[in-house]
């Protein structure tokens, strides 16, 4: 047997903050190493925070993460655990992604990213240079390029996040150079259903390179990014450890590596792949190092679940996908909401404007949980605040609905009745068009602005953070009013759609049982800016819509397509009514980009997100004569 403990830790890295990230990463360090981890890792640009955009380009900031490299190393000088971490290194008119590799007080080497992701929201290309095969470069005397390193243990390779993302990438000409165990450095945002592929797409590299692979997610939310966290390490294909996700921490797990090394003996095709792959392989440059590391003496060989190899443990609890998904989500906004008010350091309370909609009351429960998240790490809990703006045409079920979660969740409710400053408001308009008559849109826009510029007003003079708490499905087709609902400081459910945002709170209605989502569930969904308003009978029913959104702006159909796709979704809805909803969806969404590209900085948890700047970048003026057909 050749045993080795590998310890990965998931660190809430903030971008800047170089002194107290290596702080931490140090900390974790001597706790593993303390607990006799062979080697220790953590995530992707770790250091300096990711995503640090284009400040890599201030080179103080690079300079200071290696600087904190440096100081990592020395004060971990005394551990013989192998510690693996993320940072940014400059070399000559380059900037590369790097893990390094440092033990004993040296810094062994750098090893840079090559898969640089420019889609969806990565734009790393911009401002990074890749690594490749035969790269060897010199760092200020710390070489950089394509390397494994050779311990007492086995061999070792090092690679940070997308590089495991396709079955072309470095993993594979290092493992046929003799590495064994590869770690994985990463920084992957949450989307709703990613645990799953991730699991598998890692397995899956495991098991094509017959290689030990221990992968490390960084946890916690930047600007827009949820990361959340969780590492696993595969055993040529077989999970040996599935950590935690959503909270900072660290696990580990005991490896056998003879198993490694007797398995790939053992596959035929991989040595046959091994020997057809040896001229580039051969190129990977292999550091062998003489320090001696951890004490291996100790370990015991690992025992499976339910101490049976072929039969998994018994009595296991397990959650439907749809509600493991959901709650997920829901953990995720949360995370997402507490870290950009923890790590901005710009607010003093949490407030949310209630109308006893689905939208705003979803708002509410994140931010309730937010501040859960951010009492339960030691910190001062934040003070959450409700308010209600009643007008004539608010009903009394919604109102109730406000009041009666408000008090389930301790939540203190203010009420603030419109009506008045609504009036004059109207006379003010009429008054600016020479005593023409507001027409009916804007005085439904006026109660909505009146709500936004009182949030403001609170929000101003209370220091607090104003919660936007608008929806994706109507935030799509401009079902939303500029200066108004759509306004606020930060948007934690702008990118959840409508019939998600429904299912979410039956969802948590499960869980914990409120009254007030039960009434509000049983509230006919609209604005209520209007007598007897309904969204539904305004726009389209919401699963129509969300099927239309999900095609036109995430599938890229055109209309002529999303009109035929829909009847097979819909196959009890009139053919031609659902024609009717396509190009009234793809209508409206057009003449809608100039509104969503004003909203607030929002919460990206799905491949398909309405932001101009990290995700759907398309011109906010066009025409959509293309998606029509001829005539």
């Amino acid at each position: 047997m050749r045993l080795i403990e590998i310890g990965v830790a998931s660190l809430d890295a903030t971008v800047g903050a170089v002194r107290s990230n290596a702080d931490a990463v140090i900390r974790r360090a001597r706790e593993m190493a303390e607990a006799g981890a062979t080697i220790a890792c953590f995530p992707e640009q770790v250091l300096g925070g990711y995503p640090s955009e284009d400040l890599v380009q201030w080179g103080a900031f690079v300079d200071a993460q290696r600087r904190e490299l440096e100081r990592l190393a020395a004060e971990t000088a005394a551990l013989a655990t192998v510690l693996v971490v993320g940072l940014v290194v400059g070399v000559g008119g380059h900037l590369y992604n790097v893990a390094a590799v440092v033990h004993r007080g040296r810094i062994l080497g750098f090893v840079p990213k090559e898969k640089l992701p420019t889609y969806d929201v990565f734009y790393e290309a911009r401002t990074l240079s890749r690594g490749g095969p035969g790269l060897l470069l010199d760092a200020d005397g710390v070489p950089l390029g394509d390397q494994i390193f050779a311990f007492d243990f086995g061999t070792l390779a090092v690679e940070v996040c997308e590089d495991a993302w396709s079955p072309d990438g470095p993993m594979r000409r290092r493992c046929f150079a003799g590495a064994e165990v590869v770690v994985n450095l990463s920084a992957s945002p949450f989307r709703v259903g990613v645990v799953a592929t991730r699991r598998e797409m890692l397995a899956t590299r495991s098991a094509d390179n017959q290689a030990t692979l221990a992968y490390v997610n960084r946890v916690g939310a930047q600007d827009g990014l949820i990361f959340d966290g969780g590492a696993y390490v595969f055993q040529n294909g077989r999970l040996l450890l599935d950590a935690p996700r959503f909270e900072e921490g660290w696990s580990s797990c005991v490896v056998d590596l003879d198993r490694t090394r007797r398995m790939r003996r053992e596959n035929t095709t991989w040595r046959s792949d091994a020997e057809s792959f040896r001229p580039v392989s051969d190129r990977v440059r292999v550091v062998r190092v003489e320090a001696a590391t951890a004490d291996r003496s100790g370990l015991a060989y690992p025992a499976p679940p339910g101490r049976s190899f072929f039969l998994p443990p018994a009595g296991q609890a397990t959650v439907s996908p749809r509600d493991e998904a959901l709650d997920d989500l829901f953990e995720a906004l949360a995370l997402g909401l507490a870290g950009y008010y923890e790590k901005s350091g710009a607010f003093d309370g949490i407030g949310v404007a209630l109308s006893g909609g689905r939208d705003s009351l979803l708002g509410l429960l994140v931010a309730w949980r937010a501040v859960d998240r951010i009492a339960a790490s030691g910190k001062e809990r934040p003070a959450l605040h409700a308010f209600y703006m009643p007008s004539r045409h608010s009903q009394a079920g919604t109102a109730e609905a406000a009041r009666t979660i408000c008090r389930e969740l301790g939540v203190p409710l203010v009420e603030v009745p419109i009506d008045e400053a609504m009036d004059r408001e109207v006379e003010a308009t009429r008054a600016m068009l020479g005593g023409a008559e507001p027409t009916p849109i804007t005085r439904q826009n006026i109660q909505a602005r009146l709500r936004g510029a009182r949030m403001w007003n609170w929000s101003n003079s209370a220091g607090a953070l104003f919660v936007q708490t608008g929806d994706m499905s109507e935030k799509a087709v401009g079902y939303t009013t500029v200066g108004g609902d759509l306004e606020g400081a930060f948007s934690p459910i702008a990118n959840v759609p409508k019939t998600v945002v429904i299912a979410l709170l039956e969802r948590l209605l499960d869980r914990f049982g409120f009254e007030g989502i039960r009434r509000t569930l049983e509230t006919e969904a609209g604005p209520e800016l209007a007598p007897q308003q309904a969204a539904e009978a305004e726009l389209m029913p919401f699963p129509v819509l969300d099927a239309c959104l999900y095609l036109y702006a995430g599938e890229k159909l055109s209309v002529e397509e999303v009109a035929t796709a829909l009847p097979h979704l819909f196959p009890e809805a009139d053919p031609a009514a659902l024609r009717a909803y396509a190009e009234r969806f793809a209508t409206l969404f057009t003449r809608s980009i100039y509104k969503w590209v004003q909203s607030p900085l929002s919460l990206h948890v799905g491949t398909l997100d309405l932001e101009r700047e990290r995700a759907l970048q398309i011109p906010v003026v066009q025409r959509g004569e293309w998606g029509r057909g001829e005539g």
